[in-house]
């Protein structure tokens, strides 16, 4: 049965290298990366590297839907990076993240840590404002003849992708500072 909702999604894993493996381990990446390049909707793969030997490393792997990601996690090729994996790092720490808290993931934070909403909900906004006011001025000429439905359906689907691919990416490093502040920081 085809699921009625089939959002993009992330994977973030957390891994850290077993002593003495850590070459094995980057092979390890290697390997996993480009496998799960050959799987449909994968959008890409970003490794951040611990900044102290011995630290956890932090993969994130981007599906453009759930099912793909889905498909490639019961895949026998990731079942045997997996059992590589279990042989040369210590167990993983998983979490699958969609909707809004995909968009403000940061590689160097916590895996389970978002910024308040309300700093969400804000940063939201100045993309989406940016975003309606720059492409309303460079196609509203364009579409004037066209119905107002057919006018807000690209507008919006232009909207969504940009925000998506480029604006909240952005936005995110640029406030990251601000979106991540810790209490101690205040």
């Amino acid at each position: 049965m085809q699921k009625s909702v089939d959002p993009p999604v992330t994977v973030l894993v957390t891994r850290r290298p077993k002593p003495g493996k850590e070459r094995a381990f980057e092979d390890y990446l290697a390997g996993i990366t480009q496998a799960a390049l050959q799987y449909q909707g994968h959008m890409g793969t970003n490794i951040f590297r611990p900044s102290k030997p011995g630290g956890n490393y932090r993969i994130i792997f981007k599906f453009d839907r759930r099912s793909n990601l889905e498909r490639w996690e019961g895949s026998a090729e990731r079942a045997e990076w997996r059992a590589i994996a279990e042989q040369v790092s210590e167990p993983r720490q998983v979490e699958t993240i969609s909707g809004l808290e995909a968009w403000f993931t940061l590689p160097a934070c916590a895996i389970n840590v978002h910024p308040p909403k309300y700093k969400m909900a804000l940063v939201v906004w100045m993309g989406v404002f940016s975003l309606v006011t720059l492409l309303s001025s460079l196609l509203g000429p364009l579409m004037s003849a066209w119905p107002r439905l057919l006018q807000t359906i690209v507008l919006t689907a232009l909207v969504v992708v940009c925000l998506t691919y480029a604006v909240m990416p952005l936005l995110t490093r640029l406030f990251s500072g601000w979106l991540y502040a810790s209490k101690d920081q205040k």
